[in-house]
C-alpha cells in the first residue's frame, strides 16, 4: 500500500489518504462505474406511450432506451415509461413500468423478461472467462403489487454461462432497494468487442426450462431463478424498475448519475431518431437521396426504417411517398447515404428537403441495438 497526501486549503492542513492502485478500475473508478446505460430510465427516444408487447424471436426495445422485452407468448404485458404515474424513489424522476394483461400459467418453455444487453467493450475489464474475473454487484429499485421472491440472471452472449439470482419484495406497492453481489465467472467465452458482452435479465414469469438454481454460475441458458414469482400469472399485476446499476466490487455504492446529454449520446450509439431539416436531392423522378450524419457514431452499421411515409419539398410543392420505402446500401456506422423511393411528380436532379409539415411524428429510425 502506498500513500498520497492531499493539502487542504491555505492553512497547511494535510491528510494522508491510503490508495491501493490496484483498485482503480476495480470498483473505485470515477468513470463508467455503472455498466448499465439509462439505468435511471430518463431517455425515451421511442416515446413514452404504453405499448402492448407481442411475441418475438428476439429483443423488442421498449419506451426506455436500451431496455428490451422478450416473450414466448403475445400480448401478455403493457410496458411504459412511468406507467401508473406513481412517485419514484428519492433521487429519480422516471421508471420503467410493466403491467400484466392476463393471468397466464407459464409452461416449461415459456419466458417473459426485461433485459439489457451490455456491449463487450463496456465489460471487457471484468476479465470474465479468466482466472482474474472480478466480483460485481447489481443494484436497483423495484416496486411491485406482488410480494415474494422474484428472479433474474446474468449470462454471456453464447447463453451457456448463467448466474440466476433471487431477490425479495416484502411490501407490496413500496419501492424496495435491492443489491446482489455476484462472483466473477472464470469459465466460458465472454465477448470483449462491440458484440453482446453480457445479458442482464429481470424475470417476469419463467418456465422451468429457462430457470436455474439461484446463487452460482452454471452451464446453461437461464434467465431467472427457480421458485421466482410469476408476474404474468396475475392479471393486472404491476412491476416497476429504476436506478439499475452494475458495478465492480462486492457491495453497492451510490447510483452514478449521468448528465442528460451524456446519457442521450450513450443511448444514441444504439438507436437514433432523425427528423426534419435534412437536405436531400432527387436521383430520378421517383426517388430522392440524402446524406445522413449521425448524432454520434453507432455501435455498428444500423438498420433503417421509417415511422411512416415521408414528405419532401422543393419549396413550391410537397411530395409524399406512396409507401414507406428506404434503401441504405451505402450506410455506415457514422452515417452515409439513404435512398427514399415511391415518389411521383418530382423532377430528376433537383434539390429537395425533407418536410414534416404534414406530420410531426415522421422519423428516420436507425438501430444498431444488440
Amino acid at each position: 500500500m502506498s500513500l498520497t497526501t492531499v493539502q487542504q486549503g491555505m492553512i497547511g492542513t494535510q491528510s494522508s489518504i491510503p490508495m491501493t492502485y490496484g483498485n482503480l478500475g476495480a470498483g473505485d473508478a470515477s468513470i463508467m462505474k455503472n455498466r448499465i446505460i439509462n439505468g435511471a430510465m430518463v431517455i425515451s427516444q421511442r416515446g413514452t406511450s404504453s405499448v402492448t408487447t407481442a411475441i418475438n424471436g428476439g429483443n423488442t426495445y421498449v419506451s426506455c432506451d436500451r431496455w428490451a422485452y422478450q416473450a414466448s407468448q403475445a400480448s401478455k404485458f403493457s410496458i411504459q415509461q412511468n406507467a401508473g404515474s406513481i412517485t419514484p424513489p428519492v433521487g429519480f424522476t422516471n421508471y420503467l413500468g410493466i403491467t400484466s394483461l392476463s393471468a397466464y400459467t407459464v409452461t416449461s418453455g415459456d419466458y417473459f423478461n426485461i433485459i439489457q444487453c451490455i456491449e463487450g467493450y463496456n465489460v471487457a475489464d471484468l476479465a470474465y472467462g479468466t482466472a482474474s474475473a472480478k466480483t460485481i454487484t447489481l443494484s436497483f429499485w423495484v416496486y411491485s403489487s406482488l410480494t415474494g421472491s422474484f428472479g433474474g440472471a446474468l449470462s454471456n452472449n453464447s447463453a451457456n454461462r448463467s448466474y440466476p439470482f433471487l431477490y425479495t419484495v416484502s411490501s407490496a406497492n413500496t419501492w424496495t432497494q435491492v443489491s446482489i453481489t455476484i462472483p466473477g465467472d472464470t469459465t466460458g467465452t465472454w465477448l470483449t468487442n462491440n458484440g453482446n458482452g453480457m445479458y442482464v435479465f429481470f424475470g417476469l414469469g419463467m418456465g422451468s426450462g429457462a430457470s436455474g438454481t439461484a446463487g452460482s454460475w452454471q452451464a446453461g441458458n437461464y434467465q431467472s431463478a427457480t421458485g421466482a414469482v410469476s408476474v404474468v400469472g396475475t392479471n393486472g399485476a404491476t412491476w416497476y424498475l429504476t436506478g439499475v446499476q452494475l458495478e465492480v466490487g462486492s457491495s453497492a455504492t451510490g447510483f452514478e448519475y449521468v448528465n442528460y446529454q451524456t446519457s442521450l449520446a450513450n443511448c444514441q450509439r444504439y438507436y437514433q431518431q432523425i427528423g426534419s431539416g435534412m437536405f436531400i436531392g432527387s436521383s430520378s423522378t421517383t426517388s430522392v437521396v440524402g446524406a445522413i450524419p449521425f448524432f454520434t457514431q453507432m455501435r455498428a452499421t444500423p438498420t433503417a426504417s421509417l415511422s411512416g411515409v415521408m414528405n419532401v419539398t422543393d419549396n413550391s410543392a410537397n411530395y409524399t411517398q406512396s409507401s414507406a420505402t428506404i434503401n441504405t446500401n451505402y450506410m455506415q456506422s457514422n452515417g452515409g447515404a439513404l435512398d427514399l423511393g415511391g415518389f411521383s411528380g418530382i423532377t430528376g436532379f433537383r434539390p429537395y428537403w425533407y418536410a414534416s409539415a404534414n406530420s410531426s411524428n415522421r422519423f428516420f429510425n436507425f438501430s444498431a441495438e444488440l
